[in-house]
């Protein structure tokens, strides 16, 4: 996610002022940094879920005070219990069954935010991967393997892209994937959104609301953005 940052998703934020932002996996901290930063000169909160963040939680909090929160649990346990907030970004678990029940959990939601994805394209696009396997009900869990990817091959390879990882052993299919579950989610909703994609850096999928003259606005901009920007 930190790769579209300067061209993409700061300037996005710059013009639709969110006063609270959630973050949903947060690695080593780098792009919590970022939105931390911005808020300071933006007046915004952060909330951050991730349930092993890979950063010191209690020296951020003690930098950055009452504008930093860190929720340690899985995303669909503390989406429920968030109040409301403005933009969320997701850049968690990679498959289907995390990433379409997050945006059931977001629809539900009194104003729908704006959602900034990573990893709508190659390999999670139509790959599911999980970081905690035994988090996944079995019924939606392919099988899968810690075994790396390649592109063009379906199957599961020695070595490859991300071999630590436990990753669905074939490529498309059902219920597999980010950009198949942001796809099974749009189809179904009753609500009026739009569906930006990026698809340099294993792609970027930001979901915005339509139909208002504001998000007219924000949608037209958000348009303008990626095509000037060089990703």
């Amino acid at each position: 996610m930190i790769y579209f940052w300067n061209e993409i998703i700061c300037p996005i934020l710059r013009i639709t002022r969110p006063n609270t932002i959630v973050e949903i996996g947060s690695a080593q901290g780098f792009n919590t940094t970022n939105l931390l930063l911005y808020g300071q000169s933006a007046g915004s909160k952060l909330i951050v879920i991730d349930p092993h963040p890979l950063f010191d939680v209690e020296q951020m909090k003690q930098v950055w005070g009452s504008q930093f929160e860190m929720i340690q649990d899985y995303s669909l346990q503390a989406l429920p219990k968030l109040g409301a907030y403005d933009a969320i970004l997701i850049d968690g678990d990679h498959n289907w069954y995390t990433v379409y029940h997050e945006l059931k959990e977001i629809e539900k939601t009194e104003n729908f935010p704006i959602i900034f994805l990573h990893d709508t394209e190659w390999p999670y696009g139509r790959r599911d991967m999980y970081y905690f396997p035994e988090s996944i009900p079995e019924s939606y869990r392919k099988p899968n393997a810690a075994k790396g990817i390649m592109p063009g091959i379906s199957e599961l390879v020695d070595g490859g892209h991300n071999a630590t990882v436990n990753n669905a052993l074939y490529e498309y299919g059902d219920k597999n994937g980010v950009l198949t579950a942001i796809e099974d989610f749009l189809s179904e909703t009753s609500l009026n959104l739009r569906f930006h994609r990026v698809h340099s850096q294993h792609g970027l999928g930001i979901i915005v609301p339509s139909g208002s003259s504001i998000h007219t606005y924000y949608n037209q901009m958000i348009e303008e953005i990626i095509r000037q920007s060089n990703l």
